[in-house]
Parts: structure tokens; sequence; C-alpha cells
């Protein structure tokens, strides 16, 4: 089981949802931001979608750079949404890589969306309040994005 964010001790990677007003709220963590964003965006991605039966039918692959790691985090997330609504594609798989430019290469290996279970609400954009993507002392990652639904 994943233990939540913010407990000591907490190690490895996971992610959970937490009650939020009206929207999702995603906490995250790793053991390095590509770790911690790549558990994110699996977590927005079980919000709404039952991928464990969907085999992979496209890899999309971007660059991405930011000002800051919450801004690339929600970058992160917005290829997420923009391949859902612009494409119809939903990851069964992801990979966040360090880019030699301190950005992130993401690969989403997706589904088309009639090949999975739809189970609630699909996400509408990554909101820039209370966004966070930081290390910890111990150099752990932790992350936050609450999603409009």
């Amino acid at each position: 089981m994943n233990q939540p964010a913010g407990q000591p001790g907490r190690r490895g990677c996971g992610h959970r949802s937490v009650p939020h007003t009206a929207d999702l709220r995603i906490e995250a963590w790793g053991p390095t931001r590509e770790d911690c964003i790549a558990e994110a965006i699996r977590g927005v991605v079980e919000s709404f979608a039952d991928v464990s039966g969907a085999g992979c039918q496209h890899v999309i692959e971007r660059h991405l750079t930011a000002g800051s790691d919450g801004d690339l985090l929600a970058e992160a997330v917005e290829e997420v949404i923009y391949a859902l609504d612009a494409g119809g594609e939903i990851p069964v798989a992801v990979e966040v890589g360090r880019a030699a430019d301190s950005g992130i290469d993401l690969a989403l290996r997706a589904a088309d969306v009639a090949t999975v279970e739809i189970i609630g609400a699909a996400p509408k954009a990554a909101s820039l309040s209370g966004l966070t993507c930081v290390p910890d002392a111990s150099g752990q990652w932790s992350c936050a994005v609450t999603i409009d639904v």
C-alpha cells in the first residue's frame, strides 16, 4: 500500500488522491523529481480510468521545460489532458526522464479511450494554485497538483 505523502520515513514511489472541494488533488512522491512527476500522472489517470487491461497503441513523446519544478509538473499533467481531449488517448504507462536542459522527456504509452473503462470524471486542467514539486532534506521528492474536473 502506498504511504501518504508527508509521512515521515516514506520511501520509494507512490501517489494518492486527497479530498478537495469540487476538484481532484493528487499527492505523489519518489526518489527523484522525474519519479515523482510520473507518479502524479499515474494518480491523475487512475482517478478517471481503469487502464489495467489496456495495451499500448501509440507512444506520445514530449520534451518539456518550465520556469520551476511545479510548473513542469503542471505541464506534464496538461499533456495527459491534451492527449485525452485532442486524440482520445489515455496513458497506460508513463516514463519521465531528466533532460540535459533541466527539463524532462515525457513518454506516454497510450491506448485509445474506447479500449479502457472510464470510472470517473475526466480531468479538464491542472490548477496553478497549491502546485508543489520539491525535495525534502533527505532528497526524497514530493509533489501535489489540483485537477479541475
